[in-house]
């Protein structure tokens, strides 16, 4: 089944040189791009914009190359990426279920391999629910750090442009360059700083999650279990009420903030084929909302804002998934304002309550869909969710070959980091083995060699370091050359520190040493 991920193309330009050279992106095309018209997902607008978006100047200028516009859910209105007369998009891990949305588009070029980054918007979810169907990195700036100048607004008070990739390290270097104070655009803000910590706060961080049941799809609760076990291993986790923050979510699309959107583009929603249907019945109803129902939103909000705000004196971040399930395109078409209402339970209120996410992927569903699972703190903690955030998900691939090997009795040291099995491989035919106090193994370097029996572990980076102090020598970590040409970190040992009496190449491996040899102390 095809995918329906872009709306216009563009020919890439030479790059400029900067921190991002080189580097693909895609736009969701709400978003001005000089010479191309920017559809809102509405093609009976064909007129091209006639600059670049504030954010897409800086990130060009840093040498990031545009290849086009991509799909959205109408005027940005929808989590669910099916809401556009473009084509419905689906996740590129299942044909049958739904991309996410808004920024549906945006996190189909990323995460097909189309792009490096993308550009979205976010004002209920729009760019964490699409980088959570799509195992995406997905950062929700503060409001206000990012401009929003030369993007269509949907509702200009909470609007957000955010960035989705691969990985962290990459959506963190987009990010950085995005960020900057526009005096030409009302809703900017000046932040003084972007601390990495909580000031004051010393020691591991201090992760809270709900302290109530979540209700989610039986896919969705056991990958979410399997998340709490992992918080466990990165800091302290704090269980918390959440209860004022699902009721400010319910608050998105009542009152001032329905209101708005109609403010933004009702005088668009025609009853025309072009229109989406769900959009227009939507945002009609903000056209019949008075002025005092617009001050009881407002008024109701800072309760639930005065009633949260206990939480973040004590936690770095809050963990959350980022939706409750994963619909099919079928499950939409069903009911599709219902099945949307449900996906923004977790994210609505984040712009609300001004706030900060970074949505990342856990652990993969059952099935094998990715579940996506978001960090929140208050505004200018950008930051520190990222930080965090990479702790999480930014691994380094290891070569073990003696006692770290999967049965062996010091496996549990690298399962307790939260490293994960990868794939059984052989060393290049540069290496021999050698019998070291302990005993283990001990491979070096050499002109004659084999090919030995390793396992490829995934490590968080965050967790190399402690890892590598756990280690005796004359056995270190450095680069390890595999049989297939890859180069990764290993456990490796120079010639001057082994006895070449102790060769025990002619076995190809640890394990098969162990089985000749009939011993199993290790």
């Amino acid at each position: 089944m095809s995918n329906a991920e872009w709306i216009t193309r563009v020919d890439p330009v030479e790059p400029q040189p900067g921190p991002l050279r080189g580097l693909t992106m895609a736009l969701k095309d709400n978003i001005d791009l000089a010479g191309v018209p920017t559809t809102a997902g509405d093609p009976r607008t064909t007129e091209p914009a006639a600059s670049n978006a504030f954010v897409v100047d800086r990130l060009i200028a840093a040498g990031a190359v545009p290849l086009g516009k991509t799909n959205l859910d109408q005027y940005a209105t929808g989590l669910v990426g099916t809401r556009s007369p473009y084509g419905a998009c689906h996740s590129v891990f299942s044909a049958d279920h739904i991309s996410g949305g808004s920024s549906s588009g945006s996190a189909v070029a990323v995460a097909s391999g189309q792009v490096d980054f993308a550009l979205g918007t976010d004002t209920a979810g729009s760019g964490r629910v699409p980088a959570a169907f799509n195992r995406l990195v997905g950062i929700k700036p503060s409001r206000g750090l990012v401009s929003a100048r030369g993007v269509v607004p949907a509702c200009r008070s909470l609007d957000c442009v955010t960035v989705m990739a691969r990985s962290v390290e990459t959506a963190r270097r987009a990010f950085e360059v995005m960020v900057g104070f526009d005096p030409d655009d009302a809703w900017s803000r000046r932040f003084e700083s972007l601390p990495h910590s909580r000031p004051g706060r010393v020691g591991p961080p201090v992760i809270g999650v709900p302290d109530v049941d979540l209700d989610l799809d039986p896919l969705h609760e056991k990958a979410w279990q399997q998340m709490l076990a992992e918080a466990h291993r990165l800091g302290q986790v704090v269980a918390v009420d959440i209860q004022p923050l699902l009721e400010a979510a319910n608050l998105l699309y009542s009152g001032p903030w329905l209101a708005e959107r109609w403010l933004a583009f009702g005088d668009k929603l025609d009853d025309v084929p072009e229109v989406d249907p769900t959009v227009r019945a939507i945002v009609r109803g903000g056209s019949e909302l008075t002025a005092a129902a617009a001050f009881a939103g407002f008024d109701r909000l800072a309760s639930l804002a005065r009633a949260s705000e206990h939480l973040w004196t004590s936690l770095d971040a809050l963990l959350l998934p980022v939706t409750p399930n994963h619909p099919t395109l079928a499950e939409v078409a069903a009911d599709p304002i219902g099945t949307n209402s449900r996906l923004g339970r977790f994210t609505n209120m984040v712009n609300l309550l001004d706030l900060c996410a970074v949505a990342f992927p856990g652990p993969d569903r059952a099935d094998g869909l990715p579940f996506g699972v978001q960090l929140i703190a208050p505004a200018g903690h950008d930051h520190v969710l990222i930080d965090l955030a990479a702790q999480w998900t930014d691994e380094v691939l290891l070569a073990v070959a003696g006692a770290h090997l999967t049965g062996q009795p010091l496996n549990p040291e690298l399962v307790r980091r939260g490293a994960r099995l990868v794939e059984s491989a052989r060393t290049a035919s540069t290496y021999r083995m050698y019998l070291v106090p302990g005993p283990r193994p001990a491979l070096t370097p050499a002109a004659e060699g084999a090919e030995l029996e390793v396992e490829i572990w995934a490590i968080p980076a965050a967790q190399l370091g402690g890892f590598a102090t756990t280690i005796q020598p004359p056995l270190a970590i450095g680069p390890l050359d595999l049989s297939d040409g890859r180069r990764i970190l290993g456990f490796v040992s120079t010639a001057d520190a082994v006895n070449p009496a102790n060769d025990i190449t002619s076995h190809g491996g640890w394990r098969s040493y162990l089985a000749s040899s009939n011993q199993q102390d290790v």
